[in-house]
């Protein structure tokens, strides 16, 4: 009977933990991360009887979680990479809003400008085009400022997120070591699983996992060490690694992911992957700035034809061109571990050859140059003077006083020469739209030859606009000035002072074409047409793309990086979705099935209550016959 009483009890005690923790479950429906728990039983060892073993009951071995590692590793996962791509297409939507808007982005800026130029070519001595121009102009360069301006604006503030980012994640970091330290002594103590500060550390891994990408690695002991990125070390038993931000070692106005270990702060951006901070590090290093780099190049490409060509023009005053627009100059920044004092100075030579990259400029014993988005070296020609600069992709380099081994500079061409860009012109009398030289048929020709309008070659020749007459002293010669004898090819270029002209068909002996100045040319448009021309030609890219292309395919490739960026968020968020699916089909609470439990458990309790009934009456039938 002792035998009966006992391994009703042991029943009537094991469904009641069941009941416990049926009840625990259904409160706990609705709690975010918490694990469905059920309670383990095993039979109580058997007692031995001449007859055979006689069972003693039930107990409860432990109450664990019902728990997937593999399920909550592909949650995390996939929460990572939501939030990586999350994040790199909002701030590409709002990049794409800033250059691409059809009515106020940077390719109807170009156009309007474009437009300008052909307004005053079709009246050059109307002064209402001209100061519509100078509008224009003055627009044009306050927009792509003003683009630039966001840019920088967008820079500051994941500098701030990552901030932000970086204490968030120190701070669970710490959540998590303690808990570690909670876990462990719970298991010292008990040897029992510990379910809700399991919950809770697993929770704020789950949070973690949307910073950065993490792994974790469970430990004998309870405790579970979590790694960021490529493996570095974050929470290892009860210690927390701090994340903090650390200035780029080039650009101090820029903020990297760094580790604080041992007393030194180690630069780990580039090995983090997943999550919003690596989102917004991909963002920055893959778009925004690429993007501020393209836009440069874009300014570059246009201020180079039109000054190029503006500086080869007549003014309604008859002074010569000068520079239409000013631009800013190539970023050059040393970095903070430099050994030696040396200096480098860099100047853009052909905006044509820009190719809108970055470089890294290193002393090892010899200059280096590296592009940082091909990772190739550039070859440099010059000695790095003064007189004999570096010379490279469209940019010259002067190296000044003594490096160390290891110096590095890094080369930012194009990245900020649209915070220098403005108009340089406010009298509209002062736009060069007529060529400083015109061609004419003295007297009356009698030959078929025609003569084209002159190119300007080299402004700065003296005596460019010094008035010149060609005469044919055969069909197949000609005088310049009444002096030489020159061979005549028809369409062959006619080049002197400063200027080339063609002559084709059959000139007459006596046949003249004389070249002189066009001071009082007020309505010729020449210059302003081949400035036209210039500004339509491929002239960037080592002359294979326009500036208006190079405009249209930095918009078009933002744009293309944003929607590539939206569907990978919304592949992700139902992969997301999926995952959690699946980890809530195994660790969720069903209130159903827990309904099922608690009748079925319920019911074991009172048969086991019954049960105790049982030998109680046995007892007592017992104890009246021995009063017998």
């Amino acid at each position: 009977m002792a035998d009966v009483m006992s391994t009703a009890v042991s029943g009537l005690l094991a469904f009641q933990r069941g009941l416990d923790t049926t009840s625990q479950n259904i409160a706990n429906a609705a709690t975010a991360g918490y694990s469905r728990q059920r309670v383990e039983l095993s039979t109580r060892p058997a007692q031995a009887y001449g007859s055979g073993w006689i069972g003693s009951g039930v107990q409860v071995t432990t109450i664990a979680r019902v728990y997937d590692s593999f399920l909550a590793t592909q949650v995390r996962s996939s929460a990572s990479s939501l939030a990586r791509y999350d994040t790199m297409a909002t701030e590409a939507e709002r990049l794409d809003n800033v250059l691409g808007d059809s009515s106020s982005g940077l390719a109807t800026a170009l156009q309007d400008l474009v437009n300008a130029f052909q307004e005053v070519a079709n009246d050059p001595s109307s002064v209402t085009s001209r100061q519509v121009l100078l509008s224009k102009a003055d627009i044009f360069a306050d927009k792509l400022a003003g683009y630039d301006s966001r840019m920088r604006v967008f820079g500051a503030e994941i500098n701030s997120r990552l901030q932000a980012g970086a204490a968030e994640v120190s701070k669970l970091a710490d959540g998590i070591a303690k808990l570690n330290t909670q876990i462990r002594d719970a298991y010292g103590r008990t040897g029992q699983p510990p379910n809700d500060l399991l919950d809770q550390r697993d929770k704020l891994v789950d949070q973690l996992s949307t910073f950065v990408d993490v792994s974790v690695v469970a430990q004998d002991d309870g405790a579970a060490n979590v790694y960021m990125g490529t493996g570095q070390p974050l929470v290892v038993g009860n210690t927390a690694t701090a994340l903090t931000v650390a200035a780029d070692p080039f650009d101090p106005t820029k903020l990297n992911v760094a580790i604080t270990a041992n007393g030194a702060t180690i630069d780990v951006s580039s090995q983090l992957s997943g999550g919003s901070l690596g989102g917004l590090l991909e963002y920055r290093a893959q778009i925004l700035e690429p993007a501020r780099d393209a836009l440069g190049k874009v300014a570059a490409g246009v201020v180079a034809v039109v000054n190029g060509q503006h500086r080869q023009g007549l003014t309604l005053s008859g002074a010569m061109g000068t520079d239409f627009f000013s631009i800013g100059s190539p970023t050059v920044l040393a970095a903070a571990g430099n050994g030696g004092n040396a200096t480098v100075a860099t100047t853009i030579t052909n905006a044509g050859a820009l190719t809108g990259n970055d470089y890294v400029l290193e002393f090892t014993g010899t200059w280096q140059l590296r592009n940082t988005t091909t990772g190739a070296n550039v070859a440099l020609s010059g000695s790095g003077s003064p007189a004999d600069p570096f010379s490279a992709d469209g940019l010259a380099f002067v190296v000044g006083n003594t490096p160390a081994v290891g110096d590095k500079f890094r080369i930012e061409p194009t990245r900020d020469l649209v915070s220098g860009l403005k108009l340089e012109i406010g009298d509209p009398a002062a736009i060069a739209a007529a060529s400083p030289v015109r061609t004419a048929v003295v007297g009356a020709n009698t030959g078929s030859g025609r003569v084209s309008a002159p190119t300007v070659t080299d402004a700065t020749n003296a005596n460019l606009r010094s008035p010149v007459t060609i005469e044919f002293t055969s069909a197949s010669t000609y005088s310049v000035n009444g002096a030489g004898s020159f061979t005549y090819t028809p369409g062959a270029a006619i080049a002197m002072n400063g200027w080339s002209l063609q002559i084709d068909g059959a000139p007459a002996v006596g046949d003249r074409f004389t070249v002189t100045d066009n001071a009082m040319g007020k309505g010729d448009n020449s210059n302003l047409l081949a400035m036209l021309a210039a500004l339509d030609a491929p002239s960037l890219d080592g002359g294979t793309t326009s500036a208006a292309d190079a405009a249209t395919q930095l918009v078009a490739k933002i744009g293309s990086q944003t929607s590539q960026a939206q569907s990978n968020r919304d592949a992700f968020a139902v992969v997301h979705d999926q995952d959690i699916a699946a980890q809530q089909s195994v660790s969720g609470v069903n209130l159903d099935e827990e309904a099922a439990n608690l009748i079925m458990l319920q019911q074991a309790y009172q048969a086991a209550a019954q049960l105790i009934s049982v030998a109680q009456s046995m007892f007592d039938s017992l104890l009246a016959a021995t009063r017998r």
